[in-house]
């Protein structure tokens, strides 16, 4: 049985935010990420969570060297790569605070956008689980470009999870709504649909997205074709089988 890093939370007082960060092979990306995150987010009560899914590169030594400098960095390690969506999840599982921010890994999110979409969050009504970033002005190749947006037209029509941009990495949501999803790989993309399925509401706020300046991307266009066409498929059924109760009450 995998070890639970939530079963050992550091000592003291609780963050009100936890930023999960899922890297792999982010050497050159990551160290100035958990900075830009820790500067964004000064004067919060916040812990920062890099998940290295077992990189091969010195992603995790390079973290594990910011620790004296960021006090509120936490390094988890995969022992073996199992993709981002796992990632998050352990990132999440180990999380301390009740709101969860999400960003790439990449460099690519700019970290000075969450805290707008925590706010966001924060001032919603009570059901509200989920804000996500909407990406302006994307910085990729056209080709990536296009194949989002057919594939976010497409899910968007099949799921009408009313988000226009899943796959932004950006996302400010609450821990215990997400515990609540059924989980599955590549489940970070289908966070919309899966919240609105339990009854949540989601929200979205346009978000700056920056150049790729180091590493490479760790997907292709048809990969994630061919992964999206399963998910889809397994997201639709999962839609088709909900039952939601209305109000509990206890008598």
């Amino acid at each position: 049985m995998a070890s639970d890093p939530s079963q050992t939370p550091p000592a003291g007082p609780r963050p009100e935010v936890s930023v999960v960060v899922p890297v792999y092979n982010e050497s050159g990306a990551a160290p100035d990420l958990a900075r830009e995150i820790a500067d964004a987010f000064r004067g919060w009560s916040v812990e920062i969570l890099f998940v290295d899914d077992c990189s091969r590169d010195d992603t995790r030594e390079r973290l594990a060297a910011l620790k004296p400098e960021l006090p509120s960095l936490r390094l988890l390690v995969h022992a073996a790569n199992a993709g981002q969506s796992r990632a998050v999840r352990t990132g999440v599982l180990a999380a301390r605070g009740d709101i969860i921010v999400t960003l790439d890994g990449d460099g690519q999110n700019d970290p000075a956008d969450a805290p707008r979409l925590v706010e966001a969050l924060k001032a919603g009504p009570a059901d509200l689980a989920l804000v996500g970033g909407e990406r302006v002005r994307r910085q990729d190749s056209a080709a990536k470009k296009v194949a989002s947006r057919v594939g976010n037209g497409v899910r968007k029509r099949l799921l009408k999870d009313t988000a226009n941009d899943t796959g932004c990495g950006l996302k400010a949501f609450r821990r215990e709504a997400f515990l609540r999803l059924p989980y599955f790989d590549h489940i970070h993309r289908y966070l919309p649909a899966l919240m609105l399925r339990e009854g949540y509401r989601t929200a979205f706020l346009p978000v700056g997205h920056r150049p790729r300046t180091t590493g490479a991307s760790k997907y292709t266009n048809l990969g994630r074709l061919w992964a999206s066409l399963s998910d889809l498929r397994g997201v639709m059924w999962l839609q088709s089988r909900a039952r939601l109760p209305g109000e509990i009450t206890e008598s």
